[in-house]
C-alpha cells in the first residue's frame, strides 16, 4: 500500500496510479463497512482503488497492502467534488468511478464479467459516461441495527421510483437527461433537502481535459449527463447504498421520527445483479 498525507501528495504519483483504469475512488464518511466496500470493488476488477479516509480508520493487513490510502476529510464544503476534479485533472483519459463507504456497485452480469470488460464494451458504444441509480439499502430491524446497516438483513424498495424532465436554463427539457427519484429520499423527503433528493449519479466516467464534477453529481460536459446515446439504450448501473439510511438514523432531526424503514414495497436484497435487472433498477442495453 501507498499512504499519502494529503491529496496533493497523492497527485504527485498520478502518472503511475492514474494511467490505467478503471480506478475506483472510495470516500470514507464514517467507519461503517469500509472493509466490505473495498472488498466488493476489488472483486469487480478495478485496477486501482484509492481510499480517501480519515486517520482513525484501521484496515486489515491484506487491504492495507492493496489500496492507495489518502488522508482526507469530507467535513468541508465541496470536499468530494474538489477531490474528484483534482484526480480528473491529473489522470490520463481513463475510466474513473467514485462512491462512499457502505456503497456497492452493481452492473448487469457483474457476477461473471469484470468492470473492465463492461467499460470496454461501453467505450465501443462511443460512450464516455455511465449513469447509475443510487438504490437505498436499509436494515429490516432498527432495534438490532440502530444505524440501519446490516449486510445480512439488507432490504430495498422494489417500487416507488420515477423520473422527471431535467430543465435547462430557460425551462426546456434537456435532451436525454432526466432527474430520478425514489427510495428513502422520496419516502422521507421531509427530512431530505431538495437538492439531495435525486438518486441519479454519473459514477463511472472517462477523465477528460477540463471536465468538472459538480456537487449534484452532474458534469460540465452535458453529454456525460445523458442516460443513453441517441440511437439506442445503453448500460446503466446501480449503487446499492446504506448512506441515506445511515444519515436518517444518525441525524438528530430525523432519527426519532423513524421507527422502521420497512413498508409494503420492501423486499430482501439478494446481492445479485439479476434482482436489480428484474426490478428495472438498471438496464443492460446491448450488453448481453
Amino acid at each position: 500500500m501507498m499512504r499519502y498525507n494529503s491529496l496533493s501528495d497523492f497527485l504527485k504519483t498520478a502518472p503511475g496510479t492514474l494511467s490505467k483504469g478503471p480506478v475506483a475512488l472510495i470516500f470514507v464518511e464514517d467507519l461503517v463497512e469500509v472493509d466490505a466496500t473495498i472488498r466488493h470493488h476489488l472483486k469487480l476488477g478495478f485496477v486501482e482503488i484509492v481510499l480517501f479516509a480519515p486517520e482513525e480508520l484501521a484496515l486489515p493487513m491484506d487491504l492495507s497492502e492493496t489500496v492507495h490510502r489518502v488522508l482526507y476529510s469530507l467535513n468541508r464544503p465541496n470536499a468530494l467534488s474538489a477531490a474528484v476534479n483534482a484526480v480528473i485533472a491529473a489522470a490520463e483519459p481513463i475510466w474513473l468511478y467514485y462512491c462512499y463507504n457502505a456503497e456497492f456497485l452493481f452492473y448487469p452480469f457483474c457476477e461473471t464479467r469484470s468492470v473492465g470488460e463492461m467499460l470496454a464494451f461501453h467505450t465501443e458504444e462511443r460512450r464516455d459516461a455511465l449513469l447509475s441509480y443510487v438504490i437505498d439499502l436499509y436494515a429490516a430491524d432498527l432495534v438490532t441495527y440502530p444505524n440501519a446497516v446490516s449486510l445480512a438483513e439488507a432490504h430495498l424498495d422494489k417500487s416507488g421510483y420515477y423520473a422527471l424532465a431535467r430543465p435547462d436554463d430557460i425551462g426546456h427539457p434537456k435532451e436525454r437527461q432526466l432527474d430520478f427519484f425514489g427510495g428513502l429520499r422520496w419516502r422521507f423527503e421531509e427530512h431530505v433537502p431538495v437538492p439531495k433528493r435525486k438518486i441519479d449519479r454519473i459514477s463511472l466516467f472517462r477523465a477528460a481535459k477540463g471536465l468538472q464534477l459538480f456537487e449534484d453529481h452532474t458534469f460540465s460536459d452535458q453529454e456525460y449527463n445523458t442516460y443513453s446515446c441517441p440511437w439506442h439504450h445503453n448500460i446503466t448501473a446501480a449503487i446499492c447504498s446504506f448512506r441515506t439510511a445511515k444519515a436518517l438514523k444518525t441525524n438528530a432531526g430525523s432519527t426519532f421520527d423513524i421507527q422502521n424503514f420497512k413498508w409494503h414495497n420492501s423486499t430482501e436484497f439478494q446481492w445479485h445483479s439479476q434482482q436489480l435487472l428484474d426490478l428495472g433498477l438498471m438496464e443492460p442495453g446491448q450488453w448481453f
